[in-house]
């Protein structure tokens, strides 16, 4: 019984998001300049509608 479960709980798992869209990745290199001299800032990361994952660099 506790493989049967296993296998239903394998195949549920390997088949989330099976179907769902890719992520699309996105970019951002630029300069801000302020009193405080000028530096630069970059981000990078990827979107699918409502998840979103970044990283500021």
């Amino acid at each position: 019984m506790k493989k049967f479960f296993l296998i239903i709980a394998l195949g549920a798992l390997a088949a989330c998001g099976a179907d769902g869209d890719p992520l699309q990745p996105n970019a951002n290199v630029g300069l801000s300049i302020g009193a405080g001299g000028i530096s630069p800032n970059a981000s990078v990361g990827a979107s699918n509608g409502n998840v979103s994952l970044g990283l500021n660099l």
